[in-house]
């Protein structure tokens, strides 16, 4: 009788572990998914370039902004209430997706599914570290991160044949169907744990910090539109700037906050922020901008648009692992350091191809900035940790995820921002158009939507305009902006290197500190 209650209950905690999969999985999807369905969403339903650009943003910033606070409601309140929470709020975010008459309210309803992503993760993540001990907690997290590497790598892939098949709506009625199955699998069989010691959320902290990204990436988003030196741009990141200042303040001053800032005294700790920076602007941002040129730039299906795609997130499922075996041998700081040298090369290989050449000289570009990115990312979390002391672990893993997660919603936003002002400036220019000028509104347009794959609308824009010199400006300054990521890379490297590189763990010193 023993024995059979105890493999039940080891099958449980299993099933456990695969509904918590399932739902990391579902977030890769719905961000990749998003991305490679924008240009087919701007057909079917029109929408400005600003609120295309939101399909994606729009998630990435709710998930990023609130996914310390949902661990905090979490140890508060259960992980398993929360979890149920966030996966039946994700599945009828999906649902409703599917079924959305506007870009307006797909990106309402993608805010939504990212607060319902950022709970169902926060919960579901720490309702691991509950049903697993030793080693097999380190293969459940393991398992877990291997499920996010499978999302990425194949969510462009499966988006575009999903659209292929069917249209981009089913993109969303799949991630609803896996979000029941993991419910099906999960909730029976999950129990309820909080932390006895939770006091509650950080309030202010919060809402200063998710008001500050909201801000600054809306000023980001539209700066190209009305010119960065607008009274509009300037007074949302004067104000994301006041409201960063004083969420510093409330920081420093209230007893239980959401980021604790004392930890930015270890160098190491810092050193360790650059790496999701370091992988935001040499790989996530071009998985979200790569679909969108391929598809709306250079004409590709959204399926061969995701084949060309797994050049670039197919080394995500191999690197990790061999980079945690090669810390045997070679620190994860060095090797992390290395990772995005290695990338960087990759970039600038990638700016030397043309808008129109043969596709496969893509592929060993896009390979090296695989394998660059995925030797810090199997590395990131696991460094995270490590760097500072053991009683401060669980703080340092949720500060981490928020840079890394918001740093995406960021990344994406700058990247975007560059990308359609040199467009602009180059065609601007081409047309002797002059700044401030009525025409020069249809240009910034014009560029918007160049960026966001609506190729098909922005053509029609500004008259005299071919689709030729278009694809040559937009060629050019896609190219100036892998220039700008390729010195972001490097620069992450430097400072990677400079404080990742030697010691492994924390000193005597540094213990006393905190």
């Amino acid at each position: 009788m023993t024995s059979s209650t105890g493999q039940q209950g080891t099958r449980d905690k299993w099933l456990i572990l695969a509904a918590v999969c399932l739902s990391a999985l579902v977030l890769p999807l719905s961000f990749t998914g998003g991305a490679v369905a924008t240009p087919a969403i701007g057909r079917d339903l029109g929408g400005s370039p600003a609120a295309l650009t939101w399909i994606t943003n729009a998630f990435m910033l709710s998930f990023g902004s609130l996914l310390m606070a949902a661990g905090a409601l979490a140890d508060v309140y259960g992980r398993k209430r929360l979890f149920t929470f966030g996966m039946s709020l994700f599945t009828a975010a999906s649902i409703a997706q599917s079924l959305a008459p506007s870009v307006f309210w797909l990106d309402v309803l993608r805010a939504v599914q990212g607060v319902a992503g950022a709970a169902a993760l926060a919960s579901g993540s720490a309702a691991l570290a509950q049903e697993f001990d030793g080693h097999a907690r380190t293969r459940a997290y393991s398992l877990l991160g291997t499920t996010f590497g499978i999302g990425l790598a194949f969510g462009p892939l499966l988006a575009g044949a999903l659209i292929e098949a069917f249209n981009w709506r089913a993109i969303f009625v799949f991630t609803a169907l896996i979000g029941i199955v993991a419910m099906i699998f999960g909730l029976p069989r999950m129990r309820e744990t909080r932390d006895p010691d939770a006091k509650g959320l950080d309030w202010p902290g919060t809402v200063l910090f998710s008001a500050m990204l909201g801000l600054f990436t809306f000023g980001l988003i539209l700066a190209p539109e009305h010119g960065w030196g607008s009274p509009l741009i300037v007074g949302l990141l004067a104000l994301s700037g006041v409201l960063l200042v004083a969420f510093v303040l409330v920081e420093m001053r209230v007893k239980r906050p959401m980021l604790d800032l004392t930890l930015f005294r270890f160098p190491r700790f810092v050193g360790v922020q650059m790496l999701p920076i370091g992988t935001c602007f040499c790989y996530i941002v071009l998985v979200v901008m790569l679909p969108l040129r391929f598809i709306g730039v250079e004409g590709l299906s959204e399926i061969d648009a995701g084949l060309l795609l797994l050049a670039l997130s197919a080394p995500m499922l191999v690197v990790p692992l061999l980079a945690a075996s090669l810390t045997r041998f070679i620190s994860a700081g060095l090797l992390s350091g290395v990772g995005l040298l290695i990338a960087a090369t990759g970039l600038h290989w990638l700016s030397l191809y043309n808008v129109g050449e043969a596709r496969f000289a893509l592929v060993a570009p896009m390979v090296l900035i695989g394998i660059g990115a995925g030797l810090p990312w199997g590395l990131m979390d696991g460094l995270s940790v490590s760097v500072v002391p053991t009683e401060r672990a669980g703080m340092a893993a949720g500060i981490f995820n928020t840079v890394r997660v918001a740093g995406e919603g960021i990344a994406l936003a700058c990247v975007a921002a560059m990308l359609a002002s040199l467009l602009q400036s180059d065609l601007a220019s081409a047309l002797h158009v002059a700044a401030g000028s009525a025409e020069a509104q249809l240009i910034g347009e014009t560029a918007q939507r160049v960026i966001t794959g609506d190729m098909a609308h922005a053509i029609n824009i500004v008259a005299g305009l071919d689709s030729e010199r278009l694809v040559q400006g937009y060629a050019s300054a896609f190219q100036s902006v892998l220039h700008i990521l390729t010195v972001i890379t490097l620069l992450s490297a430097a400072v990677v290197l400079g404080l990742l590189s030697k010691d492994r763990t924390v000193t005597e010193p540094q213990r006393a500190v905190a």
